[in-house]
């Protein structure tokens, strides 16, 4: 057998600006809510239909946090990559509950920005920058600051 997959691709826009908080162990996480609509034709009555889901994103990947909380807010249109994970905690009652989340953690994941200002996209993948189109000064001089931010002394 040849393994397995789990990989999340969305095209949605944010319900709501993103929560940011640090954890216990000093590291900060954001998360958000993301909606995806499909809209249809229906056959019988030639009625236009919508569907919306909601979608809750965890971003741990520490350069996507930086552009989450620099760039996104309520509104925002973003394709994202990431992993779908299902956790268990317990209400205030005592009964367990689970969650499905995609979940973006470091080197695993990719954050498109689709509507930024300029039109222009910015993309963050794998702790990469890279601008696409035509760059706004802001995305440009907050891409440059997180690329400085890495090592030049690696050897490769």
């Amino acid at each position: 057998m040849a393994g397995s997959l789990n990989k999340v691709t969305l095209i949605g826009n944010l319900g709501a600006d993103p929560e940011v908080r640090t954890m216990g162990n000093g590291k900060k996480v954001a998360t958000f809510s993301l909606a995806t609509t499909e809209n249809w034709t229906d056959k019988s009555t030639n009625e236009r239909k919508e569907s919306t889901e909601w979608h809750r994103v965890v971003v741990f990947n520490e350069v996507l946090l930086r552009v989450v909380e620099d760039y996104v807010k309520k509104g925002s249109k973003l394709y994202l990559e990431g992993n779908l994970q299902t956790r268990k905690w317990q209400d205030q009652s005592g009964q367990d509950r689970y969650t499905t989340e995609i979940v973006v953690q470091n080197f695993k994941g990719t954050l498109i920005l689709l509507d930024s200002r300029g039109d222009s996209a910015q993309t963050i993948t794998n702790n990469r920058p890279e601008m696409v189109g035509q760059s706004s000064p802001e995305a440009v001089q907050a891409t440059e600051a997180i690329a400085d931010e890495f090592d030049d002394e690696i050897p490769f």
